[in-house]
């Protein structure tokens, strides 16, 4: 769990998009990889997507639930891995072992780590790219490695007081919106990826489609936490 900030020290915000934007997805898409297509190769700079958080925070388990989803798609173009699940997350408690890993196991990757976020009130909802590497635990003012080469960071809350429970209070309908709006949006450039470094064995759009994270019968599609915007 990040947090956001005014300071100018922090990495430069790549693409920036609220998660009710009816192209949230295509616009993430595109941005993502205009951004990671001239960086990542799939021998020389495989693409390793990082996903921390924990399955025991509704606040927390944006991470979790985005490589859940990116996991469901199965045939993922070779060399592309995802770490951080449900069912295997990567969180506080790990996530030093995880980066001893990264370093002796995946020096060659390109990391794109993804978190939740807390922030101010006004930026409930964005989901943002940002060039640099992530700095997991501000948000509950935890002292963490900081991982990957870029990230995307969701705000799920308001930040600043009483963050455990911020999290615990956290709507899991916007955080479920916020994951369907960024697997998808990862999902769309991976196909790009398909396209441009295995074009002769990238699969049909439908072999590509992440599966729904639950059959929630459109209960979270109502809109829960508006925002006013910058």
């Amino acid at each position: 769990m990040t947090k956001t900030s005014g300071s100018g020290s922090n990495p430069a915000i790549v693409s920036r998009v609220h998660v009710d934007e009816p192209k949230a997805v295509d616009i993430l898409a595109h941005d993502l990889w205009a951004f990671l297509s001239p960086k990542v190769h799939p021998e020389l700079a495989p693409l390793l997507i990082l996903c921390i958080g924990t399955d025991r925070s509704t606040g927390d388990c944006l991470g979790p639930l985005v490589g859940s989803k990116l996991s469901s798609m199965g045939n993922l173009p070779p060399g592309v891995k995802i770490l951080g699940t449900l069912d295997e997350p990567v969180h506080a408690g790990n996530l030093e072992e995880c980066v001893q890993m990264l370093q002796q196991k995946e020096k060659l990757s390109y990391v794109l780590a993804l978190d939740a976020c807390l922030g101010r009130c006004d930026n409930i909802g964005y989901i943002s790219m940002k060039d640099g590497p992530l700095k997991p635990g501000t948000g509950v003012n935890k002292n963490l490695a900081e991982v990957g080469a870029a990230h995307l960071v969701g705000v799920v809350n308001i930040g600043g007081f009483m963050e455990y429970f911020v999290l615990q209070n956290t709507r899991l309908s916007l955080v479920m919106r916020m994951a369907d709006v960024i697997g998808n949006g990862i999902a769309g450039m991976l196909k790009w990826y398909w396209e441009c470094f295995h074009p002769t064995l990238a699969p049909g759009d439908k072999a590509i489609e992440p599966a729904p994270l639950l059959a929630m019968d459109g209960w979270a599609t109502t809109y829960v936490a508006p925002s006013l915007g910058e």
